[in-house]
This record gives structure tokens, sequence and C-alpha cells, in this order.
């Protein structure tokens, strides 16, 4: 964010001094060019008035020689031609070879011809000079022409000393304005990021993270009270669930382990029918008990704010295999798995073991003897995806829709709640599960799990 505010306020200021400072600089160029040129043919018609007095009314050179004298002193150089176009008087150029004068002298030779044929001032830039040609006397039946040259170097310094002040000026605001803008983007993004990581450590499960707040803008300060406010009673409530999980559990088992204990010390003494009867009563205990404990590890699933770390899938994988393979070798069911290796996902500590336990505790109870139980896990992408395939008796769809939902399975054998907390867990993770047929019958659990080092919140 201090990134894209810093470059928007500095391509704004660029667009400012694009559409401002060059066009002045062009137009200050010009002006400067215009007032050269302008005292470039002052000086030459200067020398042209002189030297009319010569060519025309025939008083004295002096006045000329004089003329000529300062234009020399000047650095410039000048020459006057009689209306033949014969040169009647010159100053020499500095810094000219024999060669480079005689060139010259034949060049402004011609170029006073031109000027006495058609009369008018000319002016043209030659390399490094500019060359001004005016007539002498009446405009209508010249008496010749004066020739000026002038080196251009002064205004070109003049004119690059304008530029490198403009450049200064334009860079010396546009740091300001960085400098400004950087400045501007850590007051209003340095608060905004501490709300962001404060939300990143709340959603890793750090109920007691907190945004920093009294920086920043209003709007900013105001956004972190009610972040703070939100994490406040979040953390009460999360805290406020599991204490009720923790009574509930105490309360229903307390009872329930009482009511076996005398039912079993009943059945000790009791005949062979009320044993019997005794006997369906410890069995429906048995399930009450089954019931909560599955009720309660559904409240505590969701009540859990998971802190990812990385997860070896495969390893996980292989270690519920051989906690389960006596329970699955005890029922003749094949149990198979085939993991890539290093297979990592971003999961809470113990929430894939506890995921495997529900599903392979299903499938055993669900299949038959000559079943099998397959694992996969494959790396897609972002994500490690992680399948657990039957070929038992499968579901319906219906029930496949409404098997992640507490009971909502009709044709569960159990309770009904071990996919509503493989369910919750895998979702509370950023993952996600899904069922799907088996190919040739049974059924297909695939957990789409986000990959270690990834933000799921």
């Amino acid at each position: 964010m201090t990134r894209r505010i810093a470059l928007s306020v500095m391509a704004l200021i660029i667009v400012v001094l694009a559409l401002a400072v060059v066009p002045l600089g062009l137009s200050l160029v010009g002006r400067e060019q215009t007032s050269f040129r302008d005292s470039t043919e002052a000086a030459d018609q200067a020398i042209a008035s002189a030297a009319e007095e010569y060519l025309s009314d025939r008083r004295s050179p002096a006045s000329l020689q004089q003329l000529l004298v300062r234009t020399e002193q000047t650095g410039d150089c000048a020459a006057v031609f009689d209306s033949r176009g014969r040169r009647t008087a010159a100053t020499p150029c500095p810094d000219q070879t024999e060669g480079e004068a005689e060139r010259a002298a034949e060049d402004w030779a011609a170029l006073a011809r031109r000027v006495i044929d058609a009369p008018a001032t000319v002016t043209l830039e030659r390399d490094d000079r500019l060359l001004v040609a005016v007539p002498v006397g009446d405009t209508a039946q010249p008496v010749g022409a004066a020739v000026l040259s002038r080196s251009t170097e002064p205004m070109n310094e003049r004119i690059s000393a304008m530029w490198w002040r403009m450049a200064l000026l334009g860079v010396t605001g546009l740091a300001a304005g960085a400098l400004l803008a950087v400045t501007l983007a850590r007051w209003v993004g340095r608060p905004l990021r501490a709300v962001d990581a404060a939300a990143r450590q709340l959603g890793e499960g750090d109920l007691e993270a907190r945004a920093a707040g009294g920086r920043g803008p209003d709007e900013v300060r105001r956004l972190a009270a009610t972040f703070n406010t939100m994490a406040a009673r979040l953390e009460s409530l999360i805290h406020g669930h599991r204490v009720v999980v923790a009574d509930v559990s105490h309360q229903l088992r307390t009872p329930l382990t009482a009511l076996r204990l005398r039912l079993d010390v009943l059945a000790a003494d009791a005949d062979d029918d009320t044993a019997s009867e005794l006997a369906s009563a410890q069995e429906e205990i048995a399930r009450l008990s089954r019931l909560v404990d599955g009720l309660l590890a559904v409240a505590r699933a969701e009540n859990a704010v998971p802190r990812p770390v990385p997860v070896r899938v495969d390893e996980v994988v292989e270690d519920r295999l051989a906690a389960w393979r006596p329970v699955a070798t005890e029922r003749h069911i094949a149990l198979t798995s085939r993991c890539r290796p290093g297979l990592t996902a971003g999961l809470g500590a113990g929430d894939l073991e506890q995921v495997l336990d529900n599903l392979l505790a299903n499938a055993l109870d669900a299949l038959g003897e000559g079943a099998r139980v397959h694992l996969e896990g494959l790396a897609r992408r972002d994500r490690a995806v992680l399948t657990v395939a039957d070929d038992g008796p499968g579901m319906s769809a219906p029930a496949r829709e409404a098997a992640f939902h507490r009971f909502g399975n009709p044709e569960a054998s159990g309770t009904g709640l071990g996919l509503a907390i493989v369910h919750r867990l895998i979702t509370a993770n950023g993952g996600t599960a899904r069922l799907e047929e088996t190919p040739g019958g049974g059924l297909t659990v695939v957990l789409d799990l986000p990959a270690a080092g990834l933000n799921q919140f």
C-alpha cells in the first residue's frame, strides 16, 4: 500500500511537472532565442547605418571602423559589401583557419548579393554561429549589405543553465513529493498492517491478538478499535463455549457412569430374565455414552480455532493405518495406501489424525469381510488432496448430501456424527470435504487440504 500511494503521488507530480515546467522552459528558450536574434540584428543594423554614411554619403569610414573594432572586441565578426557585392570592410572571425576564412568570405559575399538583389533582413544559423545580413541604405535601392556573425555559445550556455535549474527544481519537487507520499502512506498503512497482522493471528487461533490503536487517520483508529472490540467478544464467546462443553462433559458422563455401575450391580444378583433386560439396558446406556461422546467431540471441533502447522500427510496416513490395521485384520478388511512422499498440508495439530480415525472407524463399521479401504494422497497446485475410498455398500445420493450434518445420514449405523466432525475439522482449517461414489461401488471421501505455509484465513 505504501508503494502504491507513493508511486501514485510521484506520477501525479511528474505529470504536473511535465505540463507546467516543460512548456515554461520551452517558452523561455524561445524568448531567449528571440532576444538573441533581435540583439544580433540590432548590432548589424548599427553597422549598416555606419556603412550607409560611408557608401552613400561618401563620408569618412572612421565611425564604421570604430564600430567594427568594438564588434571584434565582443567576439563577433562582420563585413560590409557595396552594391556590387565587393567587400569594403571586414573583421576576422576568431578561431578560424585560413581555409575556413576563405569559405566564409565566399558565403558572406553570396549572402550580401542575395540581400542586395532582394532587400530584406536574412537570418541564418551556421554551425554554432548566427549569421545576419541586412541591406544598407534605402530598402528599395540598397547601396550595399552588412553581414554580422555572432557565436551562439553564450545563448546555448544560458539555455542549458536554465534547463539545469528547471531540472533541479523538478527533481527537488519530485523528491519532496516522494518524501511526503511515503510519509503519508506509512502514516495510513502502518496501522492498517497492524490490524491485518492482528486479524491473521486471530484467525490462526491467537484469541488474545489485538491491533495497536492511537495511530493513523481517525477512520483507521476507529477500525482498530472496532476490531479489538470484535476480538474481545469473540474470545469471550469461544471461552464461554469451551466452558459449556467442559461442564456438559462432566455433567453427562458422571450420571451415565453411575447408572452403568448400578446396572452392573443389579445384573450380578438378577435371574436370567431380569439379567437379559438389564443387559439390553446396559447396551442402551453404552449407546447413549457413545452418542454423548460424539456430541462432545462435535462441540469441541466447532469451538476449536486451529493454528495451522506443517503436517506430513504421508507420515500421518501410515501411522493411522498401523493403528487400525489390527482391527481391519480381525474383520478381514484390507487397508492400503499410496501417498506422495513428503506431501505436507497446513492443519491444526492433531486434526488430521482425528479426521482419519473417524473415517477409518466409519469404513470398518460399514464394510464386510473381504472389503478394501484405500488411502491416496496427491499434490495439486497449492493443495494437498487426500482420498479415502472403500468398495462397500456406499451411500445413496440424498444420504451423501446430508452426511456432513449432525444426524443427517439416515443410513448411518452409528451415531451419525463422525462425518460431521470430519467436515468441521477440515473446513476450520481452510479445506473442503466431499463424498463421491467409488467407481465399481462404494464410497470415496475427498479431502482438499491447504498446503503448508499458506495463509488459510
